[in-house]
């Protein structure tokens, strides 16, 4: 196993240790937690040493970390995110950059970087992080995990740093279906779920992958024996887009643009000028766009009923090498792409789960189940089977 400090996964300082409360069917596992989340007595960093100035200890855990100690599991450490969420890529400028395990010259993927570093290293059991426009699936795509990002809504996010509330989820991290499942038995509201029967390939998702990406996950989606397909962009992929940069965007400026204003934080060169992009989004802007949002929303809660499930790719791409950051033909794409596929489960609210799928280069490739809403532990039982086939195929 991988010393603590050799991955760059946790926050600097002594590493947080916080026993379980009480004992229950996550006894005996440790889990890290994503610095933009309270845990009692820290303060919550967000990434950024000015957010950290600024601010106290945590008087309580997020209820979300209280359910896992109450539930026997312990909490190890607290992880890097980019600075206040706003990256895919997992770098930061003031605390490094994590360590990809599964490809240690490429980038992690963020904002949710740390925990999934510190899970793929094999340092905890599991790992929570947040997802607002694929902050747990992307990372979980370059490091070879298993990551949620629920239904919106269905995990509380009190004592969470917002982004964008009406896309924030807090999702989490395992290297098998298995773990990740019994940590949605947890935290996730009771429900009976409807078996995921049937599996749809997005056509026009998988057309945004890289051509070796699509091919190789066409290649399990042949394995699972899924062979309808439907396309869900309708031609309007660019639109899907922007609709989510504007709308995230003014909801992060409403959330943190105040303190923004009156700390006038030290942001990294990447990042500032992502802030500063926020602040000039109008009225007329998310005028123009909730209503597509809404559209979007209502068609993709009518179609995803019980029993289905879709087959996007998570990212476009393989995991970016370290030398892409700040260069802006590599990001740009890149980011265009990734929040495009994100959007699909981000606009609509929808659960979604990347399974490590495949390798492309020696990197590997994650596919995403994506399911209607409501249906995270019908989704939580569809990736346990499938994962099962994937590591019976791999192993043969």
């Amino acid at each position: 196993m991988q010393a603590y400090h050799d991955n760059g996964a946790f926050i600097p300082g002594p590493l947080l240790r916080v026993p379980a409360s009480a004992s229950g069917p996550l006894d005996g596992l440790t889990f890290a937690v994503k610095d933009l989340i309270d845990v009692a007595g820290t303060i919550t960093g967000g990434g950024n040493p000015d957010w950290l100035r600024t601010h106290t200890p945590a008087a309580r855990s997020a209820p979300v970390v209280e359910r896992l100690l109450g539930a026997g599991a312990s909490v190890l450490g607290k992880t890097i995110t980019d600075e206040l969420a706003f990256s895919l890529e997992g770098v930061n400028a003031h605390y490094g950059t994590p360590l990809n395990p599964a490809c240690p010259d490429r980038i992690p993927g963020g904002s949710s970087s740390g925990s999934a570093s510190a899970v793929a290293a094999g340092l905890v059991d599991f790992a929570l992080g947040t997802d607002t426009g694929g902050s747990v699936r992307v990372p979980a795509s370059f490091c070879g995990l298993y990551g949620i990002r629920p239904t919106h809504d269905a995990i509380p996010l009190d004592g969470v740093l917002p982004f964008a509330p009406s896309y924030d989820t807090v999702g989490w991290f395992a290297r098998d279906a298995e773990m990740l499942a019994k940590v949605g038995d947890v935290l996730l509201p009771d429900a009976t779920p409807t078996l995921i029967e049937t599996l749809i390939i997005v056509r026009d998702a998988f057309a945004i992958a890289d051509e070796p990406v699509a091919a190789a996950l066409r290649t399990i989606c042949d394995a699972l024996g899924a062979t309808q397909e439907i396309s869900v962009f309708d031609g309007a992929e660019a639109d899907w887009f922007e609709a989510y940069r504007i709308l995230q965007g003014n909801e992060n400026w409403r959330e943190l643009g105040p303190w923004i204003t009156a700390t006038k934080p030290r942001f990294g060169e990447a990042i500032a000028p992502r802030f500063a992009g926020t602040a000039e989004i109008t009225p007329e802007d998310v005028a123009r766009w909730q209503p597509l949002r809404d559209r979007i929303r209502a068609k993709l809660r009518t179609q995803l009923g019980g029993g289905v499930a879709w087959l996007i790719p998570t990212a476009p791409c393989i995991a970016l090498s370290k030398a892409a950051p700040g260069a802006g033909e590599q990001i740009g794409p890149f980011y265009g792409r990734a929040l495009t596929l994100t959007s699909i489960a981000g606009h609509a609210g929808l659960p979604q789960i990347s399974l490590p799928a495949a390798t492309v280069d020696g990197c590997p490739v994650g596919l995403s189940l994506v399911a209607g809403a409501g249906q995270d532990r019908a989704l939580l039982d569809a990736a346990c089977r499938l994962g099962a086939r994937l590591t019976n195929r791999t192993s043969t």
